[in-house]
């Protein structure tokens, strides 16, 4: 076998080993984890989840998790706690605990403080029988049989079984307060995603491009509205109520049709009924529309008074594709 060969196939173990890891994790839901989540969503303070190493990582994951769902979550490094860090503990919140042994040295000393402190303390371990697991008021099952490690050493299996965990516990929390899109979108304003969620058609129109020509314009008249609002297209109105929509293509189509364009008017080559979208609507709504009709430009009106144009160009530019 090539090394190349040896390569993909330790990686396809690897990948193999954490799923079925995973996929055990579900005969290891206890009534714990239903009433974990009934205890956070109840709770009037935050959520505040402790670990030391590898197991830190992956709290202060799901803290961020918490936090872009609604859940309001702090990370407490269990190291740190007993050096002056408990003090972001307060009476009201649900402290979560991570720890693949149960049984480190930070978590032993941790725990008895965090219960004379009085607050819920959930484990989050993959060993049912440690001090923690002992001393925890509910208990979360992230045991596995051993890690995707060769040597069995490094945390892999069951550090994805303890994000998998967290995730699970995000999501249940997400349904019991009908945590939507428009939710998701007040805490991910910025980027993409941000874009994506909250960008109305109004917030990237230029109302003072808004090509327009009428319906008995001559092709010269159209061909200079076209180019010199440069957007590829422009509407046909009469009487103040748009009834059609040319296009560069449709110019170009016209002129390899007919060998001169003298009597040609707008009215003739334009599309009647085009497409329109309204100022209030999303971004991406003008962008699924584009893509079902394989257009590149939509109409912005509301109630038929014509607004302007967006141009498929400009959403690309805000990368939201």
């Amino acid at each position: 076998m090539t090394a190349k060969n040896n390569i993909l196939q330790t990686a396809k173990e690897t990948i193999i080993a954490e799923s079925q890891a995973i996929a055990k994790l579900a005969e290891l839901l206890t009534d714990d984890f239903a009433r974990t989540v009934e205890l956070i969503h109840n709770t009037k303070g935050r959520l505040v989840v402790t670990g030391i190493g590898k197991s830190a990582i992956i709290a202060q994951k799901m803290v961020a998790t918490f936090n872009s769902t609604g859940t309001p979550s702090s990370f407490l490094h269990a190291s740190e706690a007993v050096h002056g860090d408990l003090g972001m503990v307060q009476p009201d919140d649900v402290v979560i605990c991570i720890s693949k042994s149960g049984n480190s040295p930070e978590i032993k000393i941790l725990v008895p403080i965090l219960n004379r402190f009085g607050n819920p303390l959930i484990a989050m371990t993959g060993n049912l029988t440690s001090f923690l697991a002992k001393n925890a008021q509910y208990v979360l099952d992230t045991t596995v049989e051993k890690e995707a490690c060769p040597n069995n050493l490094a945390p892999t299996n069951s550090t994805t079984a303890q994000l998998v965990m967290g995730d699970c516990l995000a999501v249940c929390l997400m349904q019991l307060r009908n945590f939507n899109s428009e939710d998701f979108a007040k805490y991910h304003p910025g980027g993409a995603l941000g874009k994506k969620l909250l960008l109305q058609v109004k917030d990237m129109l230029d109302e003072s491009k808004k090509p327009t020509v009428s319906p008995d314009a001559n092709i010269q008249t159209v061909i200079f509205e076209i180019s010199e609002k440069r957007l590829g297209v422009t509407a046909v109105e009469e009487n103040e109520k748009i009834i059609g929509i040319i296009t560069d293509g449709d110019i170009r189509r016209m002129l390899s049709k007919t060998e001169t364009i003298s009597g040609i008017t707008a009215r003739d080559i334009m599309t009647q009924n085009p497409k329109m979208i309204q100022p209030h609507n999303r971004v991406v709504e003008a962008l699924n529309i584009m893509e079902d009709f394989a257009i590149t430009q939509l109409i912005v009106a509301e109630n038929n008074n014509y607004k302007g144009v967006i141009h498929l160009h400009d959403i690309l530019k805000e990368g939201i594709v």
